[in-house]
C-alpha cells in the first residue's frame, strides 16, 4: 500500500472505501478477499525469522499477532475513518479494556463521563482499582470539569455519544478542545477516546473532531448481522501499535472468518446505517404520539434536550430509540417493560444491537443491570425503559406491531 494509493482512496465515498479499501487500481485477485484459516505460517526461510526478530512487520507468524484477513478489515476501517490505523479485537469489551491497559499505568487516573455501556462502566467500577488505576466522573454537559479535575496523573478522557441507553448527546468538539487545555495544564499527554458503537462512522467521525482514539463494538453495525462478535480500535500508529502489542499478550485477537464476515458487512455499511436512521427517526415520531409512552428519548427529534448538537455533530442519528413507559394501574415499571417486550411479534427480545433485525431489551436487566439505585439514576436509566435497536424490516410493520404491543398495557 503506497501514500499515494491511500490519498487517493480518501477521497472517495465512505461506500466505495468500505468496498475496495486502497486497492482502487487494476489488480489480479480474488473478487472476495480469502480467509487465512491458519494459526502459523510457513517461512521460506529462516531469514524470515530474522526479519521477524529484528521488526519486520511484514513476516507473518502467529494469527494471535497478526493475520492476512484480519489486516485486510483493519486497513479499510482506519481508512473509513481517515486514520493511520486500525486494530481488530474478538469483542468490543477486549478492544476497551486491552486499550485502557494500554495507555493506563498504575497511580493514573481516568476521566469518564457517568453514563456508558454497563460493562464498560462496571469494569472501570470493579476492576480497574485492582490495577491501581483511578476513575474519576466528569459533568457531560459542564466539560470544563476536565480541566478542573486534570492533574499529573491523569491520562484518559473517556465518553461515548450518544449514550446507552438513554441517547444523551455530549459535545465530541468540545471534549476535544478542553482535553487539549488539560494537556496544557499540567503538561503531559492526555488522550481522548470515545466508544463510538451508537454513532458509527456513517453518523459521525470524532476523529475529524479532535478526538485521538476511536472504539466501536463491530460485533453491533459493523458486523450488521447478529452472527459475529468483534471490536475495533482507530487512531495513530503510535497507538495502535501500542495497543496491538498489549493485544499479543492479552490474546484478544479477532478470528480469521470473523474478520471475513467483516469484511461482508462493509459492503453494505452505510446502505443498512442509512436504513436504521430513516427507520428509527419514523419509529421514533410515532411512538412519540402514543398514550402509553411517557417519552421518547432519539437525537433526529427536536423534542431531545441536546438536538442541536446532535444536529451539529451527527450527519444521521442512528438507530437506536429509547422510550419509558407510562406508569400502570397494572404493573410496577419494569414489569410494563417485561410486558411490552414480550407482546411483540416482529420485534426480537434479545440484547444487542445493530443488526437487521429489531431487537428489545430492558437496560435494568441487561446493560445497566447490578447497578444501585443511585448508579441507575447517575445514567439517567429508570426500570420502565425499553431500548429498540431499530432494524431493517418495513416501517409500518414496526409501527404496528409496537402499537399493539402497548396497546396492551393496563
Amino acid at each position: 500500500m503506497t501514500k499515494k494509493r491511500t490519498k487517493n482512496s480518501t477521497r472517495v465515498s465512505l461506500s466505495t472505501r468500505a468496498l475496495h479499501g486502497t486497492k482502487l487500481y487494476p489488480h489480479k485477485a480474488p473478487v472476495a478477499f480469502p480467509i487465512y484459516q491458519t494459526s502459523t505460517y510457513r517461512f521460506e526461510s529462516s531469514e524470515d525469522a530474522i526479519r521477524y526478530a529484528k521488526g519486520d512487520p511484514t513476516v507473518f507468524v502467529y494469527s494471535r499477532y497478526h493475520n492476512p484477513t484480519v489486516q485486510e478489515v483493519e486497513e479499510k476501517i482506519a481508512l473509513l475513518y481517515g486514520a493511520e490505523d486500525a486494530v481488530l479485537f474478538s469483542s468490543g469489551m477486549a478492544a476497551i479494556t486491552t486499550t485502557i491497559l494500554a495507555i493506563a499505568k498504575p497511580g493514573n487516573t481516568i476521566l469518564s463521563t457517568p453514563a456508558l455501556y454497563g460493562g464498560t462502566y462496571r469494569w472501570f467500577r470493579d476492576e480497574l482499582h485492582h490495577y491501581g488505576i483511578n476513575v474519576r466522573i466528569i459533568d457531560p454537559h459542564n466539560l470544563a470539569t476536565i480541566v478542573e479535575y486534570a492533574d499529573t496523573t491523569t491520562c484518559i478522557v473517556y465518553f461515548e455519544t450518544p449514550t446507552n441507553p438513554t441517547l444523551d448527546i455530549i459535545d465530541i468538539t468540545e471534549v476535544a478542545q478542553q482535553t487539549a487545555r488539560a494537556r496544557a495544564k499540567i503538561g503531559k499527554p492526555i488522550l481522548s477516546i470515545i466508544d463510538n458503537t451508537f454513532g458509527t462512522v456513517v453518523n459521525q467521525n470524532p476523529l475529524e473532531m479532535g478526538i485521538d482514539v476511536c472504539i466501536e463494538s463491530a460485533t453491533k453495525y459493523i458486523g450488521g448481522h447478529h452472527d459475529l462478535l468483534a471490536g475495533v480500535v482507530v487512531g495513530q500508529n503510535a497507538l495502535c501499535n501500542r495497543v496491538r502489542n498489549v493485544a499479543k499478550y492479552l490474546g484478544g485477537c479477532l478470528d480469521p472468518f470473523a474478520a471475513f464476515l467483516l469484511n461482508r458487512s462493509l459492503a453494505t455499511l452505510e446502505l443498512r446505517v442509512l436504513q436504521h436512521n430513516a427507520n428509527a427517526f419514523t419509529l421514533a415520531k410515532a411512538l412519540e404520539n402514543h398514550p402509553k409512552v411517557k417519552r421518547v428519548l432519539y437525537p433526529g427529534l427536536p423534542s431531545h434536550p441536546y438536538h442541536r448538537i446532535a444536529k451539529r455533530q451527527m450527519r444521521g442519528f442512528g438507530g437506536m430509540v429509547t422510550i419509558e413507559l407510562q406508569p400502570s394501574r397494572k404493573y410496577t415499571p419494569a414489569e410494563a417493560a417485561a410486558h411490552v417486550c414480550d407482546s411483540l411479534n416482529v420485534a426480537v427480545n434479545a440484547m444487542s444491537l445493530g443488526g437487521v433485525e429489531t431487537l428489545v431489551s430492558i437496560p435494568v436487566f441487561s446493560s445497566h443491570v447490578f447497578m444501585s439505585d443511585s448508579e441507575l439514576a447517575r445514567h439517567g436509566v429508570s426500570p420502565g425503559m425499553i431500548r429498540i435497536s431499530v432494524g431493517l424490516e418495513g416501517i409500518d410493520d414496526l409501527i404496528n406491531d409496537f402499537t399493539q404491543a402497548l396497546d396492551t398495557l393496563r
